[in-house]
Order: structure tokens, then sequence, then C-alpha cells
């Protein structure tokens, strides 16, 4: 390619939905953890919406709490956290979209997190609970590092709540006998 081909390409770029010219400010992860975050969201994602479907079609056994209304928040806002929060790791960062469906990611997370305190099992609370105070703080931690344009904290923050809030107890709740996404999976 020739010098102006180049820079053709590269002002275009810049103009383009998915990319930003100049983003002193924003983060990359690297190549690693791009493949385990894209593994993770399309692996997460297919199993839920496989589950869903076996579940909301009949096709897998009623899961008795499945009434129950922290149970009903807490799913249906995890279920669009996963590929929201990969989305948002494998985007390119720093623009309007990133900072307004980044909130939006955050409040889910708040949320699923909230409501997982009224998710009891046998009426008391399990070792999966720890996430609660873990995801709170971390997304006091995302918002505070954005803030002080600390980025490379706020990539460590960000990487740390996705794979670690969601994909640990993601994993409990499709590995464990008797939740709602491994009945529903497997059952």
């Amino acid at each position: 390619m020739t010098t102006s081909t180049l820079s053709f390409a590269s002002s275009i770029a810049g103009h383009l939905p998915f990319t930003r010219a100049g983003a002193a400010k924003s983060f990359d992860i690297g190549p690693v953890t791009r493949a385990a975050v894209a593994a993770v969201a399309i692996g997460f994602t297919a199993a839920t919406l496989i589950a869903l479907t076996r579940g909301l079609l009949g096709f897998a056994p009623d899961h008795p709490n499945i009434r129950e209304l922290s149970i009903m928040i807490h799913v249906s806002t995890v279920l669009p956290a996963v590929p929201l929060g990969g989305y948002l790791l494998l985007a390119p960062k720093g623009g309007a979209r990133h900072k307004r469906l980044g909130k939006l990611w955050l409040l889910l997370m708040v949320v699923t997190a909230l409501s997982a305190i009224f998710i009891k099992t046998s009426g008391s609370f399990s070792p999966i609970h720890i996430f609660v105070p873990l995801t709170l703080w971390s997304s006091y931690k995302v918002i505070a590092t954005a803030r002080r344009g600390d980025m490379v904290g706020h990539k460590k923050e960000i990487v740390s709540l996705y794979l670690g809030a969601l994909m640990i107890p993601g994993i409990v709740a499709f590995a464990l006998p008797g939740r709602l996404m491994n009945m529903w999976l497997l059952g």
C-alpha cells in the first residue's frame, strides 16, 4: 500500500461506527484476554439462549423457584450483561456509545448483585454470595478509575468484574445440579 492509500484508509476508519481515531485515553485488551472474553461471551450467551429456550418452551424440567421475583430480576439482568460486557470489552473504547453502554452494563451488574441478596439456598446465604459485595465494590472502582482517567486501573477492574463476577457465578449456575440454568440446559 502506498502512503496516500494508508492515509485515506486511516481517515475513513476514524469515521466508521466501530472505530475511533485519536482515542488517546482508551485502552485495548491484549490478544489472550480478547480471545478469552470472546470465547466466554459467545459460549455463555449460547448456553444461556439454549437453556432459556428449553425452559420457556417446556422442554426442560420446571424449576421450583422460577416464580420468585428475586430470581426473575436476577436472571433478566444477568443475561444481557454477558453479551453486552463482552461487546464492550471487544469494541473500541472511549466514545459516547461505549460510555452509554458501559453505564447500562454497570446498572445491570449492580441490579444483578442486589437481587442475588434475596436468593438464598435453604433460607441462608451460600458461598457464592461473596460476589455481591465484590461486584458492588468493583462497580464503584470501574466508575472511579474512569473518572480519574486511570485507564490502566479501569481496564483491570472491568476485566476482573467481567471474568470474575459474571463468569465464576455463571459456571456455578450451569454446573451445580438443581440451579435454574443447570436444570434448563441439562435437565
